[in-house]
């Protein structure tokens, strides 16, 4: 489990078949087979140095999320896998992977972006989504999807700032709202 509060931003350093390794810079040590929530996906550790980790990505994780096609200087959200008793700031993440959701505009740190139809029922005004390993408010709903505003910190610390029209965000939206649609499903 995850908060959705990006601790680092890492920058691909080499992309070996379906291995990453990601340049984290010093001051962070791994243990092998921890989690890693790498903009949103929840990767396991295989190898790592002084300053770096690496990672093996599943091809069906590759088919579903905004890491297919990932090229070497890409930057990317990072966040440990929380513990038990660590404060929860954002919301509960599981770093799977719902769905991909497409920038529609960026404006003053208003985002807009398209959702997979099945997706749009789980967004709520003022609910959480999880976009890029970002924990983040929902502050509108739009026809096609939602809009989030954020605040000059999270564009500073994360990847977010860096969006524009056209970019894929890798989506998880709210769990709790799965759980309760899935044990209220047989009610109906």
């Amino acid at each position: 489990m995850f908060t959705g509060l990006v601790q680092r931003v890492g920058v691909v350093r080499e992309v070996i078949g379906e291995r990453l390794v990601i340049q984290t810079g010093p001051g962070w040590d791994f243990e092998h087979g921890e989690s890693i929530a790498t903009s949103g996906v929840c990767l396991t550790v295989v190898d790592s140095g002084e300053d770096w980790f690496a990672v093996d990505v599943m091809a069906q994780t590759l088919a579903l999320t905004s890491l297919a096609g990932i090229e070497t200087g890409r930057r990317v959200n990072l966040e440990r896998a929380m513990r038990l008793g660590d404060r929860l700031g954002g919301h509960l993440v599981q770093g799977h992977v719902d769905g991909l959701a497409r920038v529609m505009s960026t404006d003053n740190g208003r985002v807009t972006f398209e959702l997979p139809e099945q997706l749009r029922k789980y967004v709520v005004p003022q609910g959480s989504i999880c976009l890029d390993g970002v924990s983040l408010t929902v502050s509108a709903r739009t026809a096609d999807g939602a809009e989030v505003s954020l605040i000059p910190e999270t564009l500073d610390a994360t990847t977010l700032g860096d969006l524009h029209p056209g970019d894929p965000l890798n989506v998880e939206v709210d769990v709790i709202g799965k759980y309760v649609e899935s044990l209220l499903g047989g009610y109906r």
